[in-house]
């Protein structure tokens, strides 16, 4: 008897709540079509060390997907087309200044990220409501409907096709960008492709998670997964798996626990990191070990 309360009640805690309601199960689907598409492409910008780019491009979408507010509402096409437009004028306007002044790439994207930022805070802020300006800074997982759903389904296919196509010159970029450009004319093409993978990654992050939390679910899965393992098509696998984990925990958590869904996921991603650091196969304790292993050996 004891066996089935706690059978039930385990259905009850971890299963029920993503089957038995609808907007549970959208939020599910659209957390797996997230985890497909974003933490691959978060590999590949750990590798190039663009992470904080990851973020700058982030914050650089939301003037735009706030023109496609101001000029549609809540528009799901206005605001992803404000969000790409916004996010590739960025990259494509700090890789300029960056060729044309003394100021290095780094510096003119953060440049634009906050300038960007600010803008689209402001537009949502004068132009909206309050809870227009949470929507757009925190996302709505819970709310995703049909066409947020083909959205994102559509962007995580997309993604997964172009990474397998561009998949030899992105490792290649990653290894030597310089051998890249030397040997094959698909480089700008593998470069500036990237850019558009995780411009438009951004934008689905940004319907769900808002524009402040999209990014942590391209950059901490990939991060985790590096203290784990090496290969590029382990990590990619072991990012898209960390990230639909975490998403289904934060899920669960914010329904019993009533907290905000898209910073708890962030926080789930944050302490599977945290605790990777420590006993990932390459985390601090066990390189610490073998540290002291050559230490005492030499």
């Amino acid at each position: 008897m004891s066996g089935e309360l706690l059978e039930g009640g385990l259905w009850a805690l971890l299963v029920a709540p993503l089957t038995e309601f609808g907007f549970m199960r959208r939020a599910l689907v659209g957390c797996l079509a997230l985890s497909l598409g974003c933490a691959p492409v978060g590999v590949f910008l750990l590798l190039r060390r663009m992470s904080l780019t990851g973020d700058a491009m982030a914050h650089a979408i939301l003037p735009g997907a706030a023109i496609g507010y101001l000029l549609s509402g809540l528009s799901l096409t206005a605001m992803s087309l404000g969000g790409v437009a916004a996010g590739l004028l960025v990259a494509v306007g700090s890789g300029l200044v960056a060729r044309s002044t003394v100021l290095r790439e780094d510096a003119s994207l953060a440049a634009f990220y906050l300038l960007s930022l600010a803008l689209g805070v402001l537009i949502v802020s004068t132009r909206g409501s309050s809870v227009d300006l949470l929507h757009v800074l925190f996302g709505s997982v819970l709310a995703l409907d049909d066409a947020a759903l083909g959205l994102l389904v559509g962007i995580a296919l997309l993604t997964l096709a172009t990474l397998a196509l561009l998949y030899r010159p992105l490792v290649l970029e990653c290894l030597d960008a310089q051998f890249l450009r030397s040997v094959s004319r698909f480089s700008p093409v593998a470069h500036y492709g990237f850019l558009v993978l995780v411009v438009i990654n951004l934008v689905a992050g940004f319907h769900a998670l808002g524009t402040l939390m999209a990014v942590g679910i391209m950059v901490l899965p990939a991060a985790t997964a590096r203290l784990w393992v090496r290969g590029v098509p382990a990590l990619m696998a072991l990012a898209a798996g960390l990230a639909l984990a975490a998403c289904v925990v934060g899920l669960l958590l914010s329904y019993h626990l009533d907290w905000p869904t898209s910073p708890t996921i962030v926080l789930c991603l944050g302490g599977v990191y945290l605790l990777s650091l420590v006993a990932g196969r390459f985390g601090a304790w066990r390189q610490g070990q073998h540290g002291r292993q050559r230490h005492l050996r030499g």
